[in-house]
């Protein structure tokens, strides 16, 4: 697997190599690996890259059941919770010849590659800062205090409407949307005409209209199977 996000051709992900298992198992380290992408990137970009990785992964060679206990410990490792992580590996009879979750192996000698993006964000990556830490107060916007129902469609298939206006930022309703449904912020993704909306863009900039529909995909990271 290659590591660099910047590349155009997609690469398949890595597993089923008929390649022997290399017979040591090393506990997973606790460094992260560093790496630059090609070009700066948000870390909505970086997500997007995540989950079209974790999305095609298991329609290629490999074991989905593995593939779903790397998912998981991947995730662990980046809320830096390397007990669990390493508990996942052992439950899933998970090998790591180098301490590595960049190569792995199962207990049929199976080998997995996972991409450096799917363990650490980039050196170069652009933090989306919130709207109170921006540094200048934004302009007052027309009809700020206006508000309407947005409908808003979930990627479980619900349907729902939250209270809003166009100067409300994307940050702001994902607060909502976690107030109203108990959706964590950190696993929303909103779209809206095939756009990914970041947390500081307002209602106003989309040019969404009454009745339009902003899609948002549910990012939840799978829990450890017992």
């Amino acid at each position: 697997m290659g590591g660099c996000v910047g590349r155009q051709r997609r690469e398949r992900p890595a597993a089923g190599n008929p390649r022997k298992r290399a017979g040591r198992n090393e506990p997973l380290k606790k460094e992260r690996p560093k790496w630059k992408s090609d070009y700066p990137m948000t870390d909505g970009q970086l997500r997007s890259k995540r989950d079209e990785f974790w999305d095609t992964a298991p329609a290629f060679e490999g074991r989905k059941e593995i593939w779903d206990a790397l998912k998981a410990a991947a995730y662990a490792v980046e809320v830096n919770d390397h007990s669990l992580a390493q508990a996942i590996l052992d439950g899933a009879s998970i090998t790591l010849p180098h301490g590595s979750l960049t190569e792995c192996y199962d207990e049929l000698g199976n080998r997995y590659q996972l991409p450096v993006y799917c363990l650490a964000p980039p050196i170069n990556l652009i933090l989306e800062r919130t709207e109170e830490e921006a540094a200048e107060p934004a302009e007052p916007l027309p009809n700020a205090r206006r508000e309407f129902a947005l409908k808003v469609r979930l990627s479980t298939g619900k349907d729902l409407r939250l209270s809003a206006s166009m100067s409300d930022t994307i940050g702001q309703l994902k607060k909502q949307l976690q107030a109203q449904e108990g959706i964590n912020v950190a696993w929303q993704r909103w779209f809206f005409s095939g756009k990914l909306l970041t947390d500081r863009t307002r209602l106003q900039e989309t040019k969404i209209q009454k009745d339009y529909v902003v899609q948002v995909i549910i990012n939840q990271p799978v829990q450890p199977r017992n």
